[in-house]
């Protein structure tokens, strides 16, 4: 249903208006004066602050001020205080109370490893350009110089770290900024680094420096790929002389020890040989003096059998015939062995030279008693 109020006051017994200032500032004073004991009965204001409330007031005042004091240092912070803006000294990890604006104090993390990244275009001292990216991880040292001897120490150290890089890329070739020479530039980084933070009293110590990455521009990076192709044909085809060489070297060496080896062995054995030789001479030389003309048949014997058993063709004087006869034994014995004229005994499978002599000559007899007849 509609209203139609004559007032100025809403369904709900409202005002439709905007809120009366003043009257908000009086129910803001009725509270106040509530609160330190003023004020007359009815709730209607009245009189000033008392001496009770004047006390209550400052108590409660200090006890605010007190409270801005206390704060917590943990273990990994430590805190630098300043007493009316002169360095007063630093706090461990605890709780601490320091009166507030007479003391200031800066909390700082001095455990906590920050990370710093740089990257940027250096010029070699081979005068080629090289697209180097350094991380640097540092803490803070002493957090005396860090708060109060410098405005930006974090900043101080990403130009340092610029002018440390520029500085050591600068002074080495190009090769050894992208390939074997990295490590050795990321150790000379962080020493010069380290020197130039001391000289600006930052308060920070540099624990690593690490060369991420380094490489040529991409307007030449082709022909880069090329040379580092190149190269490792090089490294290759060295590894493999070496691994040939490692292979001859040693089997050259063997074959001569084994020669040295079959060298002193033969000396060995003619040594030996000759020493048996002049034995058997000595002992022959005894047993001649004792009986010249038995020892003379009996080496006589010894040397024709020594060389009629390593002979293969023989020649028979016959008696009664005015020819000589030739023997050829080896063709005898090859022809022994299939279809020959000659019958040998049954039993032998591999007759001997001498075996086949005898029965040879024994066979050119029947056969001359047979022609005598």
């Amino acid at each position: 249903m509609s209203w139609n109020g004559n007032d100025d006051k809403d369904p709900w017994g409202r005002k439709a208006g905007p809120p009366d200032i003043d009257e908000a500032v009086k129910q803001f004073k009725k509270k106040i004066n509530s609160i330190f004991g003023i004020g007359g009965s009815g709730g209607s204001s009245g009189g000033g602050f008392t001496k009770k409330s004047f006390f209550s007031f400052i108590g409660v005042l200090l006890l605010l001020w007190a409270g801005l004091g206390i704060y917590q240092v943990e273990q990994a912070e430590r805190s630098v205080i300043l007493r009316l803006g002169v360095f007063d000294g630093i706090k461990g990890p605890g709780l601490h109370w320091n009166p507030p604006i007479i003391d200031s104090w800066t909390v700082v993390d001095v455990v906590r490893v920050r990370p710093h990244r740089h990257d940027a275009l250096m010029l070699t001292k081979d005068e080629n350009i090289v697209d180097v990216t350094v991380s640097v991880q540092y803490q803070i040292e002493d957090p005396r110089k860090y708060v109060l001897d410098i405005r930006d120490a974090d900043a101080s150290l990403a130009q340092a770290t610029e002018s440390a890089l520029r500085h050591v890329v600068g002074s080495s070739i190009m090769d050894d900024a992208l390939t074997v020479g990295r490590e050795i530039i990321a150790q000379e980084v962080k020493a010069r680094l380290q020197s130039y933070l001391n000289k600006y009293q930052t308060g920070l110590q540099v624990l690593i420096v690490n060369i991420e990455d380094s490489s040529p521009p991409n307007q030449v990076q082709a022909a880069f790929d090329d040379v580092i192709k190149a190269r490792e044909d090089e490294v290759r085809a060295r590894n493999e002389a070496e691994t040939y060489a490692n292979g001859l070297v040693p089997e050259a060496r063997g074959e001569a020890q084994r020669m040295l080896q079959d060298a002193q062995a033969y000396e060995q054995q003619v040594i030996a040989e000759a020493e048996g030789d002049a034995a058997r001479f000595n002992l022959l030389l005894g047993e001649y003096k004792k009986a010249p003309e038995v020892t003379r048949k009996r080496l006589y014997l010894d040397s024709i059998q020594s060389v009629m058993s390593n002979s293969t063709k023989i020649m028979i004087d016959v008696e009664g015939g005015n020819n000589i006869l030739y023997l050829p034994l080896d063709k005898i014995t090859e022809a022994s062995r299939g279809s020959g004229s000659i019958n040998l005994p049954s039993n032998s499978s591999n007759p001997s030279i001498s075996n086949i002599t005898d029965e040879v000559i024994e066979e050119i007899r029947r056969r001359n008693r047979q022609e005598g007849r």
